[in-house]
């Protein structure tokens, strides 16, 4: 007999390698590989949907992805992978033209404390950061943007680490950026 749990990491499993094999595949033939495994599961499994909504993003279909984004937040998506529809949801939306909205998820996930995130979901912090960049600027926010990416990429350097931070948060200060 096959228990639950296993069963589940071996779908893990298969959706990860379909993964790493994604450049293999045709766009269409990828969704339909995607879909397959999904199939597997609930109508309204968020992580069947979420794996479906990934596999449009990746494959030029943002619209497509963004409705099923939604629905897997909406059927309760969890962890990891809720991080991550959060960041590709509001990337497929800046795409779409809706960079306002883009902002407002990724303030909102940028505003989740710390200790409320496991390391993965923490690890993803700088991707909020670079995507709400991208947003920002979308918005006319240039100033913003640069600050929250500099200030992202100061802890990262060799050197010249604080300085970097002291800039990137001058940039919100400086004369246009008042």
């Amino acid at each position: 007999m096959t228990s639950h749990h296993s069963v589940e990491q071996e779908w893990e499993r298969r959706v990860a390698a379909l993964w790493e094999r994604l450049d293999d595949h045709e766009p269409a033939d990828f969704r339909a590989a995607v879909a397959a495994l999904a199939a597997e599961r609930a109508e309204d499994d968020p992580a069947a949907l979420f794996e479906l909504g990934a596999a449009h993003d990746s494959t030029g279909l943002p619209a497509e992805a963004v409705r099923l984004y939604e629905r897997a937040l909406d059927q309760g998506l969890a962890g990891l992978r809720r991080r991550r529809a959060v960041v590709q949801l509001a990337s497929s939306l800046r795409n779409l033209g809706r960079p306002d909205r883009s902002v407002e998820l990724l303030t909102a996930e940028r505003d989740i404390p710390a200790d409320r995130l496991d390391a993965d979901e923490l690890a993803l912090s700088g991707a909020v950061d670079a995507f709400l960049a991208l947003a920002l600027a979308d918005t006319g926010r240039d100033r913003e943007a640069a600050a929250l990416a500099l200030g992202a990429l100061a802890p990262l350097l060799p050197r010249y680490n604080r300085s970097l931070a002291h800039y990137a948060r001058a940039l919100l200060t400086a004369p246009d950026g008042s």
